[in-house]
């Protein structure tokens, strides 16, 4: 029997798993490293930490099978995925020179700016189809170049955190696609770095790798990985992608008209295209797709789940203590009394803004705002408020797709926030299409070995991998069209209320 191999390099740790090519899980095993933050803003990690984990991870994993010698042998292939936009520097010998600078580090809004300033900001959409962001690749380049010039100077080959694990497995530097569009250095319609842009940054082309399509066999595991790890010498290793490409792969999004919505402390609307589609003002990003030459469309609510966190953790102690005391998870209690909370929480809005918002507002001085709050409301009226408003801000991304004619005939949900029916019903309504819960959702590392799985030959190609190992029979929210019609209203004045408080956002933030 076959087996494949997916590891996802994520922010918090490492998860390895290990499937059959017709998606059983087999064995998992996740091993956790810190982030750092010397600053205020900062996050950085050192890859080795993520080689370690990995190591632990796939030994962990050969092992739970049993004979691990024999495990490692029915191993056809290897996938990785990992969390995007990390810049991870090498030597010319290959070392790590510094911490990589993650997805979440803010530090680079100047360099935002100058990249903004040297290739112009519609250029800049017009080829890498996004705006100069801080969590992206190129401004960490920059910040690098102007704040350590001598780690920049012994600069060889610029990374993403999926890559220097693959690189650690075979000992090829390679990048592929879907994370390469990330950075906001590469053609996304032409699939390959830009020139043009490199060159306004004065960044030299021969730093960044050659690119591959995702389910390509970039290496094959080395005799010294091999030592460490338990794996088998040869076993062929496939380009990979980045997280949500990934996880676009496991749940089967491979199609037009494909889209799954995911709730974890962010929120993320991916939608798959066979065309380049780019939103001209950048409210969304457009990256290349797992599948060869095809495309994605995603959005990024920065406090989708982190908003109900944050009011779980500030305003019901009470509720997580009989939670605690029952047996139960407190989300399904706070979801009870939700629940009796009427559709529009007897007129009250919320702006969930804790964290400044990207899609589509690209604004990090918006911040969280109740809107209508009166005496007539309770804590469980500002709950229920709390989620209709993430889920306005999700169904205001979903409107800029269909603008942008990014067609979804139905919505998978995924992430902790996808495991609530009452979520999942209220995005059925308010989206006003069907809402469905995967049979199966491994995350980003399944999507990884069905990519494996393709680079080995197992399956021809990602669509018939997705076709043999995922099954759509997960429970479905059909929407209620007299609810849409309720919600409709409230959404409209949603929309409405950014723009009259932008400038007020701005100006809080000076005080």
């Amino acid at each position: 029997m076959h087996l494949l191999l997916g590891i996802d390099v994520g922010t918090s740790g490492c998860k390895v798993a290990l499937f059959d090519p017709l998606g059983t899980l087999h064995a998992t095993a996740t091993y956790d490293y810190p982030l750092v933050q010397p600053q205020n803003g900062w996050a950085e990690q050192d890859p080795r930490l993520w080689w370690d984990a990995t190591v632990a991870g796939i030994t962990d994993v050969l092992h739970q099978m049993g004979d691990a010698r024999d495990t490692a042998a029915h191993i056809a292939g290897i996938g990785v995925t990992g969390q995007m936009h990390g810049l991870v520097m090498l030597d010319a010998a290959g070392r790590v020179i510094r911490d990589a600078i993650l997805w979440c580090d803010g530090r680079t809004v100047d360099e935002c700016a100058e990249i903004t300033r040297r290739v112009g900001a519609q250029q800049l959409i017009d080829i890498t189809a996004n705006p100069a962001l801080p969590g992206f690749t190129a401004g960490k380049i920059l910040w690098v170049r102007a704040h350590e010039p001598e780690n920049y100077a012994r600069c060889r080959h610029i990374l993403m955190p999926k890559d220097y694990i693959r690189y650690k497995l075979t000992d090829v530097i390679a990048a592929e696609a879907t994370d390469a569009s990330g950075t906001n250095l590469f053609d996304v319609a032409c699939r390959e770095w830009s020139d043009q842009v490199l060159g306004a940054l004065d960044i030299d082309a021969v730093l960044m790798p050659a690119v591959l399509e995702s389910p390509d066999v970039a290496g094959e595991v080395t005799r010294a990985a091999a030592e460490a790890t338990g794996l088998r010498v040869g076993t062929p290793v496939a380009a990979g992608a980045g997280d949500n490409a990934a996880a676009a792969v496991g749940l089967g999004i491979v199609h037009p008209g494909r889209a799954f919505t995911s709730i974890g402390s962010s929120g993320v609307i991916y939608a798959h295209s066979d065309k380049v589609r780019i939103d001209a003002a950048g409210r969304v990003h457009t990256f290349c797709a797992a599948v060869p030459h095809t495309w994605t469309v995603m959005s990024c609510t920065l406090a989708a789940g982190l908003s109900l966190r944050w009011y779980r953790d500030t305003f019901c102690a009470d509720e997580i203590a009989a939670a605690a005391e029952c047996g139960i998870d407190v989300y399904d209690l706070l979801n009870e009394e939700i629940a009796r909370i009427p559709r529009g929480a007897d007129r009250l809005l919320f702006l969930p803004y804790l964290m400044g918002e990207r899609s589509p507002l690209l604004d990090s001085y918006a911040r969280g705002t109740f809107f209508g709050l009166s005496c007539v409301h309770g804590k469980y009226h500002l709950l229920r408020a709390v989620m209709e408003g993430v889920s306005y801000s999700l169904r205001q991304c979903l409107d800029v797709l269909r603008d942008m004619s990014v067609v979804c005939h139905d919505m998978l949900a995924c992430g902790g926030g996808g495991r609530s029916r009452l979520w999942r019903q209220m995005l059925a309504d308010i989206y006003d299409l069907p809402v469905i819960r995967p049979r199966v959702d491994e995350g980003p590392a399944f999507g990884a070995a069905l990519l494996g799985g393709v680079g080995a030959g197992v399956y021809a190609d990602v669509r018939e991998a997705c076709a043999l190992a995922i099954r759509d029979d997960g429970v479905s929210c059909t929407p209620d069209a007299a609810a849409h019609g309720a919600y409709e209203p409230y959404y409209r004045l949603f929309v409405q209320l950014y723009p009259q408080l932008r400038e007020q956002f701005a100006e809080l933030a000076q005080l």
